[in-house]
């Protein structure tokens, strides 16, 4: 076996078809790549991680009874890691995660890290208020209730809509 047959682009059997400036070794390294990574991502799918880009899903709903509920994705992190913090207009929570295991048998030594971090902020409607706020986790969801303050909820007027 030759140096050159271990180099995708110089061999015969697996040579791209040319295209326009494809002669160039660059280009022709570039394709071979993106036929690579094309294939991986064929093969295993998207993945889907806990965070894409330091972002948790996360729900924001008012309830029937003015609070303000807000449930953010956390898997894997324990009521240690979170720090949840409000602002007149402003929740922010974060959280960090370090897993690590290690696992040593008779004839093999495994030993994993896993780490992840969240910082997010949601902004709050007018009238929240952030002094009673209540915080809880559960399965991996963090929820904090905001209630309204009552002046907020006294500014609130509902209009009756009327067919025409």
């Amino acid at each position: 076996m030759q140096v050159k047959d271990l180099i995708p682009w110089a061999r015969k059997d697996h040579a791209p078809e040319p295209k326009g400036d494809d002669h160039n070794p660059i280009a022709s390294l570039q394709n071979e790549l993106n036929r690579v990574f094309e294939g991986f991502r064929n093969r295993f799918g998207e993945l889907d991680w806990p965070w894409g880009g330091g972002e948790a899903k996360s729900d924001v709903v008012e309830t029937d009874d003015n609070v303000v509920e807000v449930s953010i994705e956390l898997p894997g992190m324990e009521m240690k890691d979170i720090e949840v913090s409000v602002t007149d207009d402003m929740l922010t929570v974060k959280g960090e995660k370090r897993i690590e295991r290690q696992e040593e048998k008779r004839g093999y030594y495994l030993s994993e890290r896993s780490y992840g971090a969240i910082y997010r902020t949601i902004p709050l409607p007018p009238g929240v208020d952030g002094e009673k706020a209540e915080a809880s986790f559960k399965n991996g969801v963090l929820t904090i209730k905001l209630p309204q303050t009552p002046e907020a909820q006294a500014k609130v007027k509902r209009i009756e809509v009327k067919g025409a």
